[in-house]
């Protein structure tokens, strides 16, 4: 069934969100904070309105920033009138912050969904990714059509709060294994052996996750001495960690590990390189940088 959906947010996931829906046959509208953004979307079949039109939309995904973007835009779509919309929202969140959202936008109304997603704009353009939802039953339910557009598989993990937790668990591995790739092909210095054989053989090993497998030779050209720009990119890796380690916290979790990635991490900010692919962080440390 088609409806029309609208989405906050057109940065490189929400814009391909756009993308994915139209090509699914969806009426799709956009909204995002800064207008200049939304021409990519509009080129490919949505509709720019503003943020009475997103409210009027059947199904609203929120694909902010952060927990703050969520709330602001929220508190704005809420009054211009929510009552019986069904909200998606998108981003890595805290498990409080996405309850809250939930919290906010029912007592509106509306039905909530908080669905973070694991892959980047390339599985989105596809329909390949991992969808993490929590919210009610009905919610769920409601969101299907839209879900089973932009996601291979989507999950009803139970409360908002246990699908942020779900997303910050996957994301953490990730954060991690830049940095140990790294250490794993310090020591291979001074061998002779090419990195691109490296990789290849990592990547062909227990040793090479999806990640490494499908993004390959960005890392051969990252280790090769050519920065890459990221999908999913450094600031984007340090911010889902930073949430980790809060909440692990707040909870009384003790994540070594975690821990002992921030340092590179904050480095490489510090060193503009915040734009770049978590494959720039396994060069650092594979150098001794």
């Amino acid at each position: 069934m088609t409806q029309t959906i609208g989405i906050a947010g057109t940065g490189r996931m929400g814009t391909a969100f756009a993308r994915r829906l139209i090509e699914t046959g969806h009426s799709v509208h956009v909204w995002n904070r800064s207008p200049a953004r939304l021409a990519a979307a509009v080129g490919a079949g949505a509709t720019a309105t503003d943020l009475a039109g997103l409210a009027a939309c059947d199904t609203i995904l929120l694909s902010l920033t952060d927990a703050a973007a969520s709330e602001a835009v929220l508190e704005r779509l809420i009054n211009a009138g929510l009552t019986g919309r069904l909200v998606i929202e998108l981003s890595t969140l805290l498990p409080a912050d996405a309850d809250a959202l939930a919290a906010r936008a029912t007592a509106s109304g509306a039905d909530f969904l908080h669905c973070p997603v694991g892959g980047t704009v390339a599985p989105a353009l596809k329909g390949q990714l991992l969808g993490l939802a929590g919210g009610t039953r009905a919610a769920f339910d409601r969101a299907m059509p839209v879900l089973g557009s932009l996601c291979r598989r989507f999950e009803h993990l139970g409360t908002p709060g246990a699908a942020a937790r779900m997303k910050l668990a996957i994301n953490l591995p990730l954060a991690i294994y830049w940095e140990t790739l790294g250490e794993s092909l310090a020591l291979l210095r001074g061998a002779g052996v090419p990195n691109d054989l490296a990789i290849s053989l990592i990547a062909d090993s227990s040793a090479g996750p999806t990640v490494l497998k499908n993004r390959a030779q960005v890392v051969v050209d990252t280790l090769n001495g050519t920065d890459q720009p990221g999908t999913f990119d450094i600031a984007g890796l340090t911010k889902d960690l930073m949430l980790a380690l809060t909440l692990a916290e707040t909870e009384g979790a003790f994540l070594p590990l975690a821990q002992s990635a921030v340092p590179r991490m904050r480095a490489a900010l510090d060193a503009g390189l915040g734009h770049c692919d978590g494959a720039t962080l396994t060069r650092l440390t594979a150098s001794g940088s």
